[in-house]
């Protein structure tokens, strides 16, 4: 088990001092260090974040910016098509909400582009409500910590929400501190190569240590690569409109890649996504730079 009690003294001792988590960060701050931590590490978000909420403090200064800066801005943070996504919510929360961003789960889903893991965070680590927050290292914490396993299988909302929702406490602001807790648990501790078991706050009560730490027998997980993928050519294409100081000829893109199939189909997907746009002369540029 996961017990709160022990969980929560871990986290007040060892917590890592994020600027998303102190008292003055807003909950806009929350929700732009939200989307920009998926799927990226820590270290890369800080700084951007920073850069961000320095220059959009509230939604309506994002909403009021075009398309072009956020995705310029976004810089190498990878998956920019978060970036338009952030800048949709922003302008929908700078017009219905009058530029707060909403407290409750189904409210946050309703805006443009924020999915039921987003939602839950917002509310529960802005607004310190009871809800479930499950990413993928609370999902591995709790095959462990709960069910003896070695790591996930395949996610199940239904029984991933089930099961950390009964590990929660009662109150509101312990369940919300309790759910960073998990997450910051998995995310340092209970890792998913080499985790450091003799560090861990609930090794004595974990289902996992006391199984014997048995191997993970489910199905095998595909191994994200990024050298010679597409995600790795749409970067470089973008790479080549951020540094440009306005529209681009084709030759400058050609460059960017070698493999002229790869490269035209990941500039296709770039047109389709609206992280790029043509003008009338055939040129290339970031949304709304020409």
């Amino acid at each position: 088990m996961v017990a709160a009690d022990t969980l929560l003294s871990w986290f007040d001792d060892t917590a890592r001092d994020l600027p998303w988590r102190r008292p003055e960060c807003t909950a806009w701050g929350v929700l732009v260090s939200e989307i920009m931590l998926q799927q990226t590490p820590v270290s890369r978000v800080e700084p951007i974040w920073h850069e961000w909420m320095a220059r959009w403090p509230v939604p309506s200064a994002l909403a009021a910016a075009s398309q072009g800066e956020v995705v310029r801005a976004w810089g190498k943070l990878g998956y920019p098509r978060r970036a338009l996504r952030l800048h949709e919510a922003a302008s929908a929360i700078a017009l219905k909400h009058d530029d707060v961003v909403p407290d409750d789960v189904d409210t946050l889903l309703a805006l443009p582009g924020i999915g039921a893991y987003t939602a839950r965070a917002v509310a529960a680590f802005a607004y310190g409500k009871r809800c479930p927050v499950v990413d993928t290292n609370v999902r591995r914490v709790v095959a462990r910590a709960v069910h003896g396993a070695g790591d996930a299988g395949p996610p199940s909302t239904t029984r991933d929400m089930a099961d950390v929702e009964a590990l929660l406490p009662a109150t509101d602001a312990a369940a919300a501190r309790y759910s960073a807790a998990l997450m910051e648990l998995g995310a340092l501790i209970c890792t998913a190569r080499t985790p450091r078991c003799a560090d861990c706050p609930v090794f004595d009560t974990c289902a996992w240590q006391l199984a014997g730490r048995p191997a993970y027998n489910g199905p095998v997980k595909a191994v994200q690569k990024f050298a010679g993928t597409d995600r790795q050519v749409r970067g470089r294409l973008l790479d080549v409109l951020r540094g440009a100081p306005g529209p681009v000829a084709r030759p400058l893109l050609d460059a960017a890649w070698s493999d002229a199939g790869q490269r035209d189909r990941c500039l296709d997907s770039l047109l389709v996504d609206g992280l790029i746009e043509q003008t009338d002369a055939g040129l290339f540029a970031l949304p709304g730079e020409h």
